[in-house]
């Protein structure tokens, strides 16, 4: 093997073992005030987390800047008030409960400019907390599982802290940084964190909505998938389907038995042709598996990968999201429970201007057409107006396709009042006639 040499004389591997070193040692260069970067989805390098808050007493006023996180809820624990704030970009359960009591912070931003709040300057990052797979023979490590929204964080931090894991999948594209540029080293051999997509608690309602959408994708598309059992689901109406492509912020298991059909094969793709792209992977170690070392699939940076002018670039390009609700006028809610916030903006933005903006594009918004609440009260998703607070991800003036396990709604180009009798059509049946005498109301029919 070629041993690589570093300006200084000294090989990586020399560099590597003389930056190895255990998770409390590591943390121990993060110092009060700091502005820290965390991996997030199932890459959370939890050894490296533990520790900071083994050693959050010593420390005053460090923000933490992370996506979501799939991992235990220790650092936003009330008793790490003034030594640790979290300032999520987009709120997971583990920190939901902090944020609406006040305890962490959100900051609203697309997932396409998620990375460029650190890489532009916007929040200057002191310390960067990474996961990364073992170095290749010439001492590149790759970001792996989570890619997109690391890369260039840890490229601009003043010092960062690599957990290299032996389970990390070595993922290709745009994903490799060398030991050179890590400052702590921590090895480890643990399994990553797991979430399956497609739990749900009416997996009938779910499946109604998928072959709906199923309805609308043509051969050749290419297509987003977004978080979540619905956009899961549509998969597995999909296998009559022709030369599907994939250029999503996330694939998940799901993806897999579409490859080995022959369904996903990317020949039809007007960009990236006969490949995967995407930014992270959130699913079960059978996915981690799949992609490791595998040339199908390429992991970019988000500010590209979410870019609504590349996403126009895909012909046919289908994205498909989820919303909390949606208004008689359009407006489509996925960030917020009224005032109370719930998640992001995430990607959705971006694919739905950017599959708009695409030729032969299908910009989906699919949501069941009720919920339960707490005390057994089935409420309408569709509404004749928002919540009090809530927060419009998608305007009414983006909008084209609303649907539930009751129809499509296409609301390009149409009026209010034709937007509102189409989205009262794929209301639940319970609400139809209380809605159509509320829209009376407002002049809407």
């Amino acid at each position: 093997m070629l041993i690589q040499k570093e300006e200084t004389g000294t090989t990586w591997q020399e560099t590597f073992r003389s930056r190895t070193t255990t998770p409390d040692e590591a943390v121990k260069a993060i110092k009060s005030g700091d502005r820290v970067f965390l991996t997030g989805n199932a890459s959370v390098p939890l050894p490296l987390l533990n520790a900071l808050v083994k050693r959050a007493p010593e420390l005053q006023g460090v923000e933490i800047c992370h996506p979501l996180t799939i991992c235990p809820t220790d650092y936003v624990a009330p008793e790490m008030e003034g030594h640790l704030r979290i300032n999520s970009m987009f709120i997971s359960a583990n920190v939901r409960q902090a944020v609406n009591q006040g305890r962490a912070d959100f900051t609203p931003v697309m997932l396409s400019e998620f990375p460029l709040l650190f890489k532009n300057g916007h929040l200057p990052l002191d310390v960067a907390l990474i996961h990364v797979s073992t170095p290749d023979e010439n001492g590149f490590c790759s970001m792996g599982a989570e890619s997109g929204l690391t890369i260039s964080a840890a490229e601009v931090a003043r010092i960062v802290i690599a957990q290299v894991n032996e389970q990390m999948p070595r993922t290709l594209g745009d994903t490799a940084m060398h030991i050179d540029k890590m400052h702590y080293i921590v090895p480890s051999d643990s399994p990553l964190f797991e979430m399956p997509m497609g739990d749900d608690a009416d997996q009938g309602v779910v499946e109604k909505i998928a072959a709906h959408i199923a309805g609308l994708i043509p051969d050749g598309a290419t297509m987003q998938l977004g978080i979540g059992a619905l956009p899961n689901a549509v998969l597995k109406f999909l296998f009559e389907k022709k030369d599907l492509g994939i250029h999503s912020e996330l694939i998940s298991d799901g993806v897999i038995d579409l490859v080995e059909a022959g369904v996903v094969n990317g020949a039809r793709k007007s960009l990236h042709a006969n490949k995967i792209i995407c930014g992270f992977l959130l699913g079960t170690r059978r996915l981690y598996d799949w992609v490791d070392n595998n040339p199908l699939v390429e992991l970019h940076r988000t500010e590209y990968v979410n870019d609504p002018f590349v996403v126009a670039q895909n012909d046919r390009m289908v994205a498909i999201n989820s919303a909390i609700e949606v208004d008689f006028t359009g407006q489509v809610c996925a960030d917020s429970i009224g005032t109370k916030m719930h998640s992001a903006v995430g990607g959705q933005l971006d694919f739905i201007y950017g599959s708009s903006r695409s030729k032969g594009g299908v910009p989906i918004i699919a949501l069941p057409s009720t919920s339960r609440l707490r005390d057994g009260t089935v409420v309408s998703k569709i509404a004749p107006m928002l919540k009090p607070g809530a927060g419009v991800v998608t305007s009414r003036n983006h909008v084209h396709y609303i649907v539930t396990e009751f129809g499509v709604a296409a609301l390009y180009g149409k009026t209010i009042r034709q937007r509102t009798q189409a989205l009262i059509n794929i209301a639940h049946p319970q609400f139809r006639d209380e809605f159509t005498e509320k829209a009376r109301e407002l002049h809407y029919l």
